[in-house]
Formats: C-alpha cells, sequence, structure tokens
C-alpha cells in the first residue's frame, strides 16, 4: 500500500514542481529577464526546494530502488528529514506568508498543491514507510544540515543579487543579526517538529505491543 500511495503521491508532487517550473519561466520571460532567470528564481525558495526534494524522495526508491540514490532517499532518517521540512513549508506559509500574496489561475493551482496539499499528504506517507523504531536521536542533528544549508544558500544569492526570498531573511531591512535570529527561531520550529516525530516512530513498536497485550487479555477474558 505504501508503494501505491508512493506513486500517486510522486505524481502529485512533480505535478506541482513542474507547472511552477513552467510559470515561473513564462513569468521571467514575460518580464523581459529571459527563460535563464526564471530558472534562477525558481530555485531561491525553500518551498519549491524542499517540494522537489519531497518528489524525488517518493520517486527515486520506486524508480532505482537499488540504486545509491533510491537507497539514500528510502532512508527512514531522509524521509523523517523531508517531512519535518514540508511540514515547515506548509506552516511558515500559512502562519506568515499566505496574505503578502493571492495567486490566480495555475499559480493558485501550484500553490496550494505546495503549501497545502503535498505537506500533509506526504506525512501520511512517512507513516506508512518509516518502520517503527527505525529513527535514531543522534539523527537529528544530521537532520537539520538541510534547513542549515538553505539559510545560508539564501543569504549568499542575497549578498550576490539583493534579492531576499522571503521577508524574514531580508538582510537589506533586518540586518544579519535579526535574520540570524530569525533563522535560529525556524530552526528551533523544525527541531521541535523532527523531534515529535522520531518520538512518535520510536514508540510505535511498545504502543502495539501494548495494542496486542490489551486485545490479547480481552479476548482471553470472551
Amino acid at each position: 500500500m505504501s508503494r501505491v500511495y508512493a506513486a500517486g503521491l510522486a505524481a502529485v508532487a512533480w505535478f506541482a514542481v513542474i507547472l511552477q517550473l513552467v510559470l515561473s519561466v513564462e513569468q521571467a520571460v514575460a518580464a523581459g529577464q529571459g527563460a535563464a532567470h526564471g530558472i534562477w528564481m525558481y530555485f531561491a525558495f525553500f518551498t519549491i526546494v524542499t517540494n522537489l526534494a519531497v518528489a524525488l524522495t517518493l520517486a527515486l526508491p520506486l524508480l532505482a530502488a537499488g540504486a545509491v540514490a533510491g537507497r539514500f532517499f528510502a532512508h527512514p532518517h531522509v524521509v523523517t528529514c523531508m517531512t519535518a521540512s514540508i511540514a515547515v513549508v506548509s506552516i511558515v506559509y500559512n502562519v506568515l506568508l499566505r496574505d503578502l500574496w493571492h495567486p490566480h489561475g495555475w499559480q493558485l493551482l501550484a500553490d496550494v498543491l505546495m503549501h497545502d496539499a503535498v505537506p500533509p499528504l506526504f506525512t501520511v506517507y512517512w507513516w506508512l514507510a518509516v518502520p517503527g523504531g527505525s529513527l535514531a536521536w543522534r539523527a537529528l542533528a544530521t537532520m537539520c544540515i538541510y534547513p542549515i544549508v538553505y539559510f545560508f544558500y539564501a543569504l549568499a544569492r542575497g549578498a550576490a543579487t539583493h534579492f531576499y526570498p522571503y521577508p524574514f531573511l531580508d538582510v537589506a531591512h533586518l540586518g544579519y543579526w535579526r535574520v540570524l535570529g530569525n533563522g535560529i527561531g525556524m530552526l528551533a520550529g523544525y527541531v521541535a517538529l523532527a523531534a515529535l516525530l522520531i518520538a512518535l516512530k520510536r514508540a510505535e513498536p511498545q504502543a502495539k505491543k501494548d495494542l496486542r497485550t490489551r486485545t490479547s487479555s480481552s479476548g482471553s477474558v470472551g
């Protein structure tokens, strides 16, 4: 069932990221900036990069299970990292960013898919695909590499081009210290989500054992 679900969700995720790529290129061309600029801007956003990573996490274990990339994206710690990351995408957008723009048409569809549909659906996939008891607390530090790398990547892009993808990363208006504080706050939220996911999966085997025990006891009494 998890493979069937993964295939269906992979189709949705790939449709969303490809649609957004087409829209980004079209918008850049219409503004006279060229297709290359549209692709460059496409990879500026944590939302898009993370949805693309989610699409790879779903597809590669199905298409190349024996390959290094397939095994990497099927690893429980990688799936959990992507689950926490896509959850941050949805939470931050709906709490801080939704009112900053009002997309229409195809852009609205891409927006809904990447921020509202894929995050909860991928969380269901995480629950189906990650075995109970397979997550280690020590992996929490490794899981933080992805959002930290994006944070410094966004700042480096901004320093070079003076474009920052999110208001809370805008060094030109906030300064580096405030942006660093914002980044630490976002990372703390990410760590809390990742820790919750790890705790749930570590508790799952015991919960199933307790359920079997209660079911067995009830059957014996009956």
